[in-house]
């Protein structure tokens, strides 16, 4: 049994990862939970008794939490801005650690953090959930069979609304210190999914950011991107807050010189078009929307990163993986001001961002 604590208990945590533990609870047992805010932390304990589990402890510092000998893992779900502090303080005191999207908002923190984790021999997982929707797993295996030949452009459209309500609900938000703007709180899980399904590293980005219609936050409400990649393929990004009235979609398009697939749905989790030779259609086309934007892949992220522990593997997603869309988005920000493309790998912050403007 994995005992594992819970460092910041905001939405997600109450909503997808007290969900991961109970569904998980013969192998994962949730010990600790901490917030600074008390009654948040309570509010999770809770939610975990009231499944039949035991309670879990509360705590307010995170310090406190992580001197407990008994604790083997930290899911780290607090704000953006505090991902690396808190995975760093986990890691030192030999935690393993699973941290939520982005895993940090600089590419030297990213750095460290993988680094670290390897030295103290660590499991480090990144909540990309995605990866493990029914219908992403089904163009995995077309990716890792060559069905698709040469894999010519992708793209990644993610069509959203964020009112200002949904900014106030936390001073954070939209800030560069603690978030960056829609391409990095919204966007990354499909511009994961992009880069994942390429098949190639990114040798140039080309990015544009604007805030057209939030001008309370700090960071972009649409942001668009050209990738260049080393194999030569293009990729393609557009990720936005202000589609009126609401959240239209959320889209992941692959073509390649023998197939073609879009995978959309509330959270990519239903196939739109599939098209191989002697293929024009998929049975996962007709799957239901989850109840959230989440989606459901929290329960085998946090059971991968369970055996990942027991078989001394990496997880599914690691550090490496995690970085990925991380540095991409923040490839964009750099394009974005100098106001040109820029060549990978990069070093950057979204710091720098505020320290510009």
């Amino acid at each position: 049994m994995l005992k594992l604590a819970v460092i910041g208990c905001g939405r997600i945590a109450q909503t997808k990862h007290s969900e991961a533990i109970i569904k998980n609870s013969d192998i994962i047992e949730n010990v600790a939970v901490c917030d600074l805010k008390e009654e948040r932390a309570e509010q999770f304990a809770s939610k975990v008794e009231n499944s039949g589990l035991k309670k879990p402890e509360i705590y307010t510092d995170y310090r406190k939490l992580l001197k407990r000998s008994d604790i083997d893992a930290v899911a780290i779900a607090t704000e953006s801005g505090k991902h690396y502090e808190l995975t760093m303080a986990a890691l030192q005191n030999n935690k393993h650690v699973l941290v939520e999207k982005p895993m940090a908002l600089s590419t030297k923190h990213m750095n460290e953090m993988i680094e670290l984790a390897k030295r103290k021999n660590l499991k480090l997982g990144v909540c990309f959930q995605n990866r493990f929707n029914p219908p992403i797993q089904e163009l995995r295996k077309k990716i890792t069979t060559n069905s698709f030949g040469r894999i010519l452009h992708g793209q990644a459209s993610i069509r959203w609304n964020r009112n200002e309500e949904y900014y106030k609900q936390a001073k954070w938000r939209g800030t560069w210190e603690y978030d960056g703007g829609t391409l990095m709180n919204q966007c990354t899980h499909n511009i994961d999914l992009l880069l994942w399904n390429m098949g190639s590293e990114i040798n140039e980005i080309y990015g544009v950011i604007q805030n057209f219609t939030h001008p309370y936050i700090e960071a972009e409400d649409f942001g668009g991107a050209i990738i260049k990649f080393k194999n030569g393929s293009v990729g393609i990004i557009e990720g936005s807050a202000n589609i009126y009235p609401k959240n239209l979609e959320e889209t992941l398009s692959i073509f390649g010189e023998k197939g073609t697939v879009v995978i959309g749905g509330l959270a990519v989790n239903k196939i739109k078009y599939w098209r191989f030779e002697g293929e024009d259609g998929h049975p996962f086309q007709n799957l239901p929307d989850p109840d959230t934007v989440y989606g459901s892949g929290h329960i085998p992220l946090y059971r991968d990163f369970y055996h990942s522990i027991e078989e001394d593997r990496e997880p599914f997603i690691n550090g490496e993986e995690g970085k990925k869309a991380v540095e991409a988005v923040l490839g964009i920000y750099k394009s974005a001001l100098l106001d040109r493309p820029v060549k990978f790998p990069i070093d950057f912050s979204t710091m720098e961002l505020k320290r510009d403007i």
